[in-house]
């Protein structure tokens, strides 16, 4: 049995094509196109062939295909041929009801998909999974699933918007998704639908078959290039020899409609990465242009500066008319400052493949779903750029539209493809994330697209209070041999070294302890669907655009000793990542450098379990004492102990809370007063005076004094006896 669904790509004026197929003896012809221009479809697509072929593969014929084209009144010119050879793939048991291609009313174009061997299978053992019973075309009632056992009240403020739901899917942002495990996630295909098993290179429905040009056929490494293309599919199965046993039925019975179709197509780009660099630092100012036909949509002041892996976040809507205008064409282009730009590279998608293929995905409402969570979502591909797409297949999702029927859903991770130098070869030039939605315009209007526009870094002011300092290294020795350091702490948010800041010195202390009362405050710009912090910086004074830079959210902290002829003395470093922040500890005695347990006790059965970190952007604040280290050859070793105060406040917020650095004004949220030091912290070089008072030890001369005035004394009454 044949399917002849039609002719692509033919190059000059064709007038009235038509196929002649040609398998062993038999010889068949499909009706002519009249007008190619405006259906590339043959009038009619079904044909049978009864031929009787040996059962042992390599003795079966191939199927010849011829094309040709009305040249007269009688004369016919062939255009191009092929033989498709291994025809035991198109072989196929005896079919059941439940499995022909398509059901419906024939050419209404309301047919489902097809049920292939394997499906229910697949589906039963993902209900199990999920705790579904049922069977499709069934309601399906969802088994509750078990109750948590412990799940943490700040777990429910996670913002499930959908760059939440991408960036959990993606395994290294957050393999585990932060609101549950039902499992209901993203699939992000690491390469194009096409090159995915299970989904038949997206041409269960019909197959494409290049035609060449007459004459010798093309051999093992040679790439010519084809006249056009034939799109048809091959059923093979046996005929019954018992006279009086009805034939089998055949697998074209239902069919959609072979007419063009009028299609809304919204193409949503994601992302790209690992892109070749276009410029002399290495770099590349990316941007997306989409061609569909003779539309072109994408606007070159739409770049994203100095990136290899630029986040788009774009949608384009096109119309059109499948399959006339079938090739979507994508993009990655290169900003210069002086056109012309420079294309990075190109992919292209067949969108009639996945209007007609059956693994395609479909809008409206869902045969399963979760009354426990707001909807099912879509699954994800990746695409290279330079040729088919892949994409994820979606599963039903209530709020992608009303239309039940609908095609569309397709998230892909194509490869780009582009040429370098004069080589006529293409390589591969990185990669782009998205997918395709195709809505046929006869089935009504689609409901609104998703919303992809990335996410604009929110605006955040972190305070620290620095309140105290305890057993502080001790890295100096004055001139009367007492060990002391001139104690202050500097801080600065990772990646916005030109913020850093620092406290004032707490003079010669000799027990190690330090009291500052000091504030710093650091703005910055958080990325909260990525945990990260955006920095826009330029990194040459030349530099026309800025460069984004996504770093962890993180606190440096360092504790030094003051030096006025030599440098300064590091004397402990403290890392906090905002996002997973330690817990501090109640107080200094109870502040340990990595103890999980209770520090005066080291029995396993006195030990507290281990406490899981805190997140500051939702617990806001936070105080107490975390520990100092300094990295030795044997390991980190407790340097420190630092007394803290963690404050975090939306840009908002810190407009009507402002707080002044140090202990300027405004000096509140909170006050800070200032601290008690002992009478000895001074400058020696500012006092010389409180350093005579304060930095001779005056008791211990006394004394000295007087055992040596007793010395004399005896010595005078010795020698006026002797």
């Amino acid at each position: 049995q044949v399917l002849a669904w039609g002719l692509r790509g033919l190059r000059g004026a064709v007038r009235e094509p038509r196929l002649e197929l040609q398998w062993g003896e038999q010889r068949l012809w499909t009706p002519p196109i009249e007008n190619i221009a405006a259906n590339a479809n043959f009038p009619s697509n079904a044909f049978v062939l009864t031929l009787e072929v040996p059962e042992e593969e390599r003795f079966v014929p191939p199927i010849r295909l011829r094309l040709w084209d009305r040249a007269g009144t009688e004369r016919r010119l062939l255009l191009g041929q092929a033989s498709v050879r291994g025809l035991g793939r198109y072989r196929c048991p005896p079919p059941r009801q439940e499995q022909l291609l398509g059901s419906g009313n024939p050419g209404s174009g309301a047919y489902t998909a097809v049920s292939v061997p394997g499906t229910t299978g697949l589906r039963s053992r993902w209900a199990q999974q999920r705790g579904y019973r049922g069977h499709r075309g069934h309601q399906c009632h969802p088994c509750p699933p078990a109750p948590a056992a412990h799940q943490d009240e700040e777990d429910e403020e996670e913002e499930r918007d959908w760059w939440s739901k991408f960036y959990a899917s993606v395994e290294d942002k957050d393999p585990q998704p932060p609101w549950g495990t039902n499992g209901d996630r993203l699939k992000i295909y690491g390469c194009e639908l096409e090159a995915v098993p299970d989904f038949e290179g997206l041409q269960d429905f019909c197959q494409t078959f290049p035609l060449y040009k007459p004459g010798n056929p093309p051999q093992p490494g040679q790439h010519p290039e084809p006249v056009g293309s034939f799109k048809g599919l091959f059923r093979i199965y046996p005929v019954p020899e018992e006279p009086g046993v009805s034939p089998q039925p055949r697998c074209f019975q239902r069919l959609p409609p072979s007419k063009p179709q009028e299609c809304l197509v919204r193409v949503y780009i994601v992302r790209a990465f690992d892109l070749s660099p276009r410029d002399v630092s290495g770099l590349s100012d990316p941007y997306v242009q989409v061609a569909l036909g003779k539309k072109t949509l994408g606007q070159r002041d739409q770049y994203v500066p100095n990136t290899l892996e630029p986040v788009f976040g774009r949608m384009f809507e096109l119309t059109a008319t499948i399959p006339l205008e079938k090739d979507l064409r994508v993009t990655i282009m290169d900003h210069d400052k002086v056109p012309p730009d420079q294309e990075i590279g190109s992919t292209t998608i067949d969108l009639e493949n996945r209007l007609l293929s059956h693994f395609r995905a479909r809008c409206g409402l869902p045969t399963l779903y979760h009354t426990w969570v707001s909807g099912r979502w879509s699954l994800w591909v990746t695409r290279t750029a330079a040729g088919g797409t892949k994409g994820p297949r979606s599963d039903e999702d209530p709020k992608a539209g009303t239309a039940a029927g609908c095609w569309g859903g397709l998230l892909r991770t194509p490869g780009l493809w582009g040429q370098r130098g004069d080589s006529p070869s293409v390589c591969p030039q990185g990669k782009v994330q998205m997918w395709v939605d195709i809505f046929p315009t006869s089935l009504g209007p689609p409901g609104p697209p998703v919303n992809i526009d990335p996410r604009k870094a929110e605006g955040y002011e972190l305070r620290c209070v620095v309140w105290n300092v305890r057993d502080t290294d001790l890295a100096d020795t004055n001139l009367l041999g007492q060990h002391m350091s001139d104690i202050y702490v500097s801080g600065w948010l990772d990646g916005l070294a030109e913020q850093r800041q620092q406290t004032d010195i707490h003079y010669r202390s000799r027990d190690g302890r330090g009291a500052f009362n000091w504030r710093f405050v650091f703005p910055f710009e958080f990325l909260a669907a990525e945990n990260l912090c955006a920095i826009r910086h330029k990194e040459h004074v030349w530099s026309l655009d800025e460069t984004l830079l996504k770093v962890p959210p993180k606190l440096i902290l360092q504790v030094w000793d003051n030096d006025k002829f030599k440098a300064d003395d590091l004397l402990g470093i403290l890392e906090l990542e905002l996002t997973r922040l330690p817990r501090p500890a109640p107080s200094a005695r109870l502040c340990r450098a990595g103890s999980q347990g209770l520090p005066w006790c080291s029995w396993p059965w006195c030990r507290a379990p281990a406490r899981s970190p805190l997140n500051l952007f939702r617990r806001r604040q936070a105080r107490g004492w975390w520990p100092c280290t300094m990295h030795e050859d044997s390991g980190p070793r407790l340097s420190g102990k630092l007394e803290l105060t963690l404050e975090l406040l939306t840009a908002r917020e810190a407009e009507e809370r402002p707080a002044g650095k140090g202990r300027e004004e405004p000096n509140k949220h909170p006050t800070l007063p200032e601290p008690k030091r002992p009478k000895s912290s001074f400058l020696w070089l500012l006092s010389p005076l409180s350093l005579v008072r304060h930095g001779v030890r005056w008791r211990y001369l006394l004394w000295v004094g007087l055992g040596l005035a007793a010395f004399l004394l005896l010595l005078l009454l010795l020698h006026s006896f002797f």
